[in-house]
């Protein structure tokens, strides 16, 4: 429990510095070199088997090598806690999400250029023509659907069974953000990357949901029951959770049609169109997810110190 509270303050400190060795990086390269070979080697029709062993080679690998290298070296108690802390800190991304939100927060104040490349590195829809109040959108979605993704899944999988199956979510999550889009050139190598990513963020989006809509009390009955009504209102099956809870708590709308490769997606609304959208509206969404982290972290503690 120490190395994870450790692991969670570092990142709070350090987010993710560009130039540091990180995990992710390396199971990027992977996933990529993995589809450049598997197109060579299967035919179109074939590409779902491919995408089946991307995914049984990419678990193998993210939970058995940090498996092994903890048990080699947990005779060594100091360097075993130093690499356990580190493995388990790069798992965590609360600080890199927020420090990338309000980058896009600080560009709207520049010009609608700006905001518009600087919201381009953290989604994945076509950000050319979208005007401030979609960039606001855009942005709040993105640090909903992270706040499960990024924090409270890697924190969930951390405190069942340490960094080994924190890094098996974190290589399940890469596998989705790089292959398991539904157009024309994933659909085939990203069908079980995608479902994969869909059976892992099962328990954490409902949880991150059920925990946002706690840590604002005043709130809870209206954010409680847009979750309940908007949770199907994706193509995701969890990604709704937490984003209407977050809808629930501003009193926002969000959600609706976007272009992804040039190809309109149409999707159903999140929430009530209490007000609209603001750009202090990012800062809020950022404030939802450290009170979301924080909230899951005391309950650790306290489910942790009862069971000792």
């Amino acid at each position: 429990m120490i190395d994870l509270i450790i692991a969670i303050l570092l990142d709070l400190v350090l987010g993710d510095p560009e130039d540091f060795p990180h995990p992710v990086k390396l199971m990027g390269k992977i996933i990529s070199f993995e589809e450049k070979i598997f197109r060579k080697l299967f035919k179109e029709e074939m590409l779902y088997f491919a995408g089946f062993l991307i995914v049984v080679i990419n678990l193998s690998l993210a939970f058995f090598i940090p498996f092994y290298i903890l048990k080699v070296i947990k005779p060594f108690k100091i360097i075993y806690h130093i690499v356990n802390i580190y493995l388990l800190y790069t798992t965590i991304a609360a600080r890199c999400l927020a420090d990338e939100a309000n980058k896009v927060h600080s560009a709207l104040k520049d010009s609608i250029q700006s905001a518009r490349r600087r919201v381009s590195y953290i989604v994945g829809r076509d950000t050319n023509n979208l005007n401030e109040t979609e960039i606001v959108r855009a942005t709040i979605e993105t640090v909903s659907e992270n706040t499960s993704d990024g924090v409270i899944a890697p924190l969930f999988y951390a405190s069942l069974y340490g960094a080994p199956l924190a890094l098996c979510y974190k290589m399940v999550n890469t596998m989705d953000s790089m292959l398991g889009y539904k157009n024309e050139r994933f659909k085939r190598i990203g069908f079980f990357p995608a479902k994969t990513d869909d059976v892992f963020n099962f328990i954490p989006a409902r949880l991150t949901g059920l925990l946002m809509i706690l840590t604002y009390p005043k709130q809870i009955n209206r954010s409680f029951r847009i979750m309940i009504r908007d949770r199907k209102n994706h193509k995701s099956p969890n990604c709704a959770y937490p984003e209407a809870a977050t809808a629930g708590i501003l009193g926002v709308l969000l959600g609706g049609n976007n272009y992804y490769f040039g190809e309109l997606v149409e999707k159903p609304t999140i929430g009530d169109y209490l007000r609209p959208l603001q750009r202090d509206d990012i800062k809020k969404s950022i404030q939802i997810m450290y009170r979301t982290e924080f909230l899951y972290m005391a309950l650790y503690i306290i489910v942790w110190w009862c069971l000792r």
